[in-house]
C-alpha cells in the first residue's frame, strides 16, 4: 500500500504494480465468487472477474430481463448462473449487487447462507449505512467488505475492454476472518480497478449521494436547463442554445479537463473564455455552496435514504418514474440535443 501525497493530504491508495493480478489471483485462488445481481454494476464487475480468470458464478431470479441478459452474456444455467439463494449458497465471497431496493428485498434469503469465515461484498455503502432503515445486517463471524467503481458498470467493462482501468474505492466494515483486507484488494483489482483509495462505508455513500444528486447527476442536469432556458428566452436557437450548453461541455472541454486537468483547459482557450470563466467561477461557488450544504445534511441524516426506500416500495415506481423520464426526454432541451448528436459526423 501507498501513500499519497493529495495537495498535502496523505491517503492509502493501492496500485496494479504493487498489487499485480496475479496476487489477487492467489489470494482467491480457493474463493467461488457469487455475483448476486445482473443489473448496473453486475455484468460488468462478473464480466471482468471472469476474463481474468477467477472462479464466477452469477445469480439473478431465474427468468428475469436480467437473467436473459446472463444468457446472452454467454454465462449457463446450472453451471455458472443460478438463482439467487442457491448462487449465495455456492459462495464463498457473496457480492450483493441489487439495486438498494433488491438488496432490502431479498436479504432475508441471502442471509442464511452467510456462514462462518465467508465474505459479504458490497459496491455502495447505503444498506449497511442505514441498516436501521435496510435491515441488513451481517452476522458477526463473516467479512464485510466494499469495493466501489467510481463509474458505472458499463464504463467498467468498456474500459476493461479496452485495457484501462475505473478508480474504485474500497472499505472494511468488518473482519472476522483476518483475510479481509486481501480478499477486499485482490476484489478491486479482479474487476478491473485502476487503482484503490482507501475509504469506509459511511463516507463512501455519503460522498456517492451527495455526487449523483449533485454535481454528476442532480446539480449538473439543472445547471444546464437553467442556461439552456435563458438563451432560448433571449432569442437563440434550439441548436446554438444546446451547443453553448452541453455539446461543447461534453464533446470538447471536458476531455480537456480528464486529461490534464481544469487549469490546463483555461489555459488552452480564449483570453475571453479565461477571463470569464476565472471570474465567475467565484459567483457560482458561492450561489451554490448552500445547496450543497442542505444537500449534505440531508444525506448524513438519512434523509435521502428515508426518501430512496419510500420510493422504491411503492407499487407503482416503475410508472411514475418513466413519466418522469418522459417529461425529461421530451423536454425541447434534450430533444434539441437528439437532433445535435444526430448531426455529428460519426453517427452519420
Amino acid at each position: 500500500m501507498a501513500k499519497i501525497n493529495f495537495g498535502g493530504v496523505e491517503e492509502n491508495v493501492v496500485t496494479r504494480e504493487e498489487f499485480p493480478l496475479q496476487k489477487a489471483k492467489e489470494v482467491l485462488a480457493n474463493e467461488v465468487i457469487a455475483v448476486i445481481g445482473y443489473g448496473v454494476q453486475g455484468p460488468g464487475q462478473s464480466l471482468n472477474m471472469k476474463d481474468n480468470g477467477f472462479n464466477v458464478i452469477v445469480g439473478q431470479r431465474k427468468n428475469s430481463k436480467s437473467w436473459q441478459h446472463a444468457l446472452a452474456d454467454g454465462w449457463k444455467e446450472g453451471v455458472d448462473l443460478f438463482e439467487i439463494e442457491e448462487a449465495a449458497k455456492r459462495g464463498t465471497i457473496i457480492q450483493y449487487l441489487l439495486s438498494d431496493a433488491g438488496q432490502i428485498d431479498q436479504w432475508n434469503k441471502i442471509k442464511p447462507h452467510l456462514t462462518k469465515g465467508k465474505a459479504l461484498y458490497f459496491s455502495h455503502g447505503f444498506g449497511i449505512t442505514f441498516n436501521d432503515q435496510t435491515g441488513i445486517i451481517p452476522p458477526a463471524d463473516v467479512d464485510v467488505i466494499l469495493v466501489a467503481p467510481k463509474g458505472s458498470g458499463t464504463s467498467l467493462r468498456r474500459l476493461f475492454v479496452q485495457g484501462k482501468g475505473i478508480n474504485s474505492s474500497y472499505a472494511i466494515y468488518h473482519d472476522a476472518t483476518g483475510k479481509a483486507k486481501d480478499r477486499v484488494i485482490a476484489l478491486g483489482m479482479a474487476i478491473g480497478s485502476g487503482y484503490l483509495f482507501e475509504t469506509d462505508f459511511k463516507k463512501e455513500v455519503f460522498s456517492d449521494l451527495t455526487g449523483e444528486r449533485g454535481i454528476l447527476m442532480g446539480a449538473l442536469a439543472g445547471v444546464f436547463e437553467a442556461q439552456y432556458n435563458v438563451l432560448r428566452k433571449n432569442g437563440h436557437s434550439p441548436s446554438e442554445a444546446f451547443n453553448e450548453t452541453v455539446e461543447e461541455l461534453t464533446q470538447s472541454l471536458m476531455p480537456l479537463v480528464a486529461e490534464n486537468g481544469m487549469d490546463w483547459m483555461y489555459a488552452n482557450t480564449s483570453v475571453t473564455a479565461q477571463r470569464g470563466a476565472l471570474d465567475w467561477r467565484h459567483k457560482f461557488r458561492e450561489a451554490v455552496t448552500p445547496v450543497f450544504e442542505q444537500l449534505y445534511q440531508s444525506v448524513s441524516s438519512g434523509n435521502e435514504a428515508k426518501v430512496v426506500i419510500e420510493a422504491g416500495r411503492k407499487a407503482d415506481y416503475r410508472e411514475s418514474l418513466e413519466k418522469e423520464l418522459k417529461e425529461l426526454r421530451e423536454s425541447e432541451l434534450w430533444l434539441a440535443g437528439k437532433q445535435v448528436r444526430n448531426l455529428r459526423p460519426d453517427n452519420k
